[in-house]
């Protein structure tokens, strides 16, 4: 049975779970290969710009709050087990057939939370090892999680943006007479 706010289990954004679960299992078989085969500050250039660098990132996002003496493991791990659990209860009010591309970018972005909690209770930071790079300019190095977070913001904001349009043409639309 169903609620007015929940659509029926199978038709919710739940349905989608299985791609949190892909970017989990993608991330972490990602890192562990990083582990088996590099040392730390080893890399293996893939092309001028790009290369596989193992590093790893006790802070958050491009190594905010690295510096921060070790609690910042705790507040991002509970930070992320919060947001997780948020993003499900809002997967489970969606509609898929009718939000498909909200759905699919929150169930990357719990993959991609998750996959970086994992790393952070198993070994108090987290593996990353995308290195973008032109000359002496650098990105910060990344994996496959945060990967999946910003695709999966992409994909929220592109929703977002769709749905006012989609708003606007609406109200414009001249009221028909009965």
């Amino acid at each position: 049975m169903t609620d007015a706010s929940h659509p029926p289990l199978r038709q919710s954004g739940i349905r989608l779970l299985w791609i949190s679960v892909l970017v989990i299992a993608i991330d972490q078989l990602s890192k562990w290969w990083i582990v088996s085969n590099l040392e730390i500050g080893q890399s293996i250039e893939l092309l001028p710009v790009f290369a596989i660098l193992r590093t790893f990132n006790t802070g958050a996002a491009w190594s905010m709050f690295d510096h921060a003496g070790g609690a910042q493991r705790w507040v991002f791990t509970v930070l992320a087990v919060g947001v997780s659990v948020a993003l499900v209860y809002w997967l489970r009010r969606l509609m898929v057939s009718t939000h498909t591309m909200l759905a699919t970018g929150l169930a990357l972005i719990l993959g991609g939370a998750l996959g970086n909690a994992l790393d952070r209770v198993r070994l108090a930071h987290v593996i990353d090892f995308f290195f973008a790079h032109w000359g002496n300019s650098t990105f910060p190095v990344f994996n496959v999680a945060d990967s999946a977070i910003t695709v999966g913001a992409v994909l929220v904001v592109l929703d977002a943006l769709r749905e006012s349009r989609r708003e606007k043409q609406s109200a414009q639309a001249p009221k028909q007479a009965d």
